[in-house]
């Protein structure tokens, strides 16, 4: 009860330092709540926004997947006798981390005669086709897969049998223009949009993959699938699986497994997918990832910086505030109290300070990562409530490391020093 009263005297008997020392753990508070709730915020939208930017994951036949590379120049033997079998394509939707499946296409390509001799190369695939599954429809294809393709006329539907797109390239190449017809074998298509920004596709026929299946006489086929998925940066876990996943031992097998890394997720997939080899494009994963951490490290360079400048000037207050007291100290170390009851009671007083200008801090830190996300990035971030309890302990982390530094000044006040004013 004593101790309590002299922390309340305390606290409200010289409102001055308390307020200097509320502001400086409110100004840290805020920088890093702030700072945390836009990366955490603005880091789920960069990936999304890096998903436009194409796939990430690969998806190939078993044996379309074998490679070689001699001589410089890479063979793939398999390449025109292997296929997928459309019919599985919905279970890459139906693996563990199926909610980080922004999108997937499926290409079938090949080469078509027109009935002027003339030779095309045809790419199909689905443009915004409707998967059912068990719970919902997903819809998918290149439209969200790669929305940043530019079409000049209009899209197709994935059911047409007579419409197609063409690749700009192609366009300029054979003297297309929208509203052509070519005709192969039975069909006569017409051109109704030409796609720019396809660098993959720019000299291709683009179709519908069912008409592609009937073009090529490839029922129900597919040479590769494109998915797009959102994941976590890599680390020395995904690296170690990436070499072998029988490294690993059982722990880290499932927490490799049950994380939403590239590697685990291609993983499930060609778990899911008969007769599959997905594989992890890691140019476009390690990029992400590098973008990841460069946020991750800027945040905790900030976070240091302002643990050190508050901690800084909470040790400067307290220092002021232990001199102001020294005739108090005096008398409670002659009233037999020890340095570190004398040091506790001082620390209570920052800890109930740093608990309150944490709170305070956290709150006007969701207001400013708000308003900072609209003023840079047009568009507002979610509120993380985990960075409040986060917040509050980093504010609490200040006011120990700040009491700690003045704590010689304690130890070796004495109280005839203070109490006589003599040595």
């Amino acid at each position: 009860m004593m101790e309590f009263k002299i922390i309340k005297s305390a606290i409200f008997g010289n409102k001055t330092q308390k307020l200097l020392a509320f502001f400086t753990i409110f100004l840290a508070s805020m920088l890093i709540s702030s700072m945390l709730n836009i990366t955490l915020g603005i880091g789920d939208k960069m990936a999304k926004e890096l998903r436009n930017y194409g796939s990430n994951i690969i998806v190939l036949p078993r044996g379309g997947s074998l490679n070689f590379d001699i001589g410089g120049n890479e063979f793939k033997p398999l390449q025109n006798e292997a296929y997928l079998d459309e019919k599985y394509i919905s279970s890459i939707k139906n693996i563990f981390w199926r909610n980080n499946i922004v999108s997937f296409a499926p290409f079938l390509e090949g080469r078509v005669v027109s009935k002027d001799g003339t030779e095309f190369d045809i790419a199909g695939t689905y443009f915004d086709k409707k998967i059912t599954l068990e719970d919902e429809d997903f819809f998918t294809g290149v439209k969200t897969l790669y929305p940043f393709w530019k079409v000049e006329g209009e899209w197709i539907d994935d059911d047409a049998d007579d419409g197609v797109l063409i690749g700009a390239g192609l366009a300029q190449d054979a003297h297309l223009k929208l509203s052509d017809y070519i005709t192969i074998g039975a069909k006569t298509l017409q051109i109704k949009g030409i796609v720019h920004e396809s660098e993959n596709t720019d000299h291709k026929i683009i179709m519908p993959l069912k008409l592609a299946n009937e073009l090529l006489d490839k029922s129900g086929k597919i040479s590769w699938i494109e998915v797009s998925a959102l994941t976590i940066p890599e680390d020395d876990l995904s690296v170690k699986a990436r070499r072998s996943t029988e490294a690993l031992s059982a722990i880290e097998y499932d927490t490799w497994y049950c994380s939403a890394y590239v590697g685990s997720i291609a993983y499930q997939i060609e778990e899911g997918y008969k007769d599959a080899s997905a594989k992890a494009l890691m140019k476009t994963s390690e990029g992400e990832s590098q973008i990841v951490k460069k946020i991750q490290s800027l945040m905790g360079i900030v976070s240091i910086l302002a643990l050190i400048a508050a901690s800084i000037g909470i040790a400067s207050l307290m220092a002021s505030e232990i001199h102001r007291r020294k005739k108090e100290i005096g008398l409670l170390k002659a009233l037999g109290a020890d340095n570190v009851s004398i040091y506790l009671l001082f620390l209570f007083e920052s800890l109930i300070v740093a608990f309150f200008a944490g709170v305070a801090g956290a709150l006007f830190g969701y207001a400013i990562s708000m308003l900072m996300a609209f003023l840079i990035f047009s568009h507002s971030v979610a509120i993380s409530w985990i960075i409040m309890p986060i917040t509050i302990s980093f504010a609490l982390l200040i006011a120990v490391i700040g009491s700690l530094m003045p704590i010689k000044s304690v130890v070796n006040l004495l109280p005839v020093e203070v109490l006589y004013e003599r040595k």
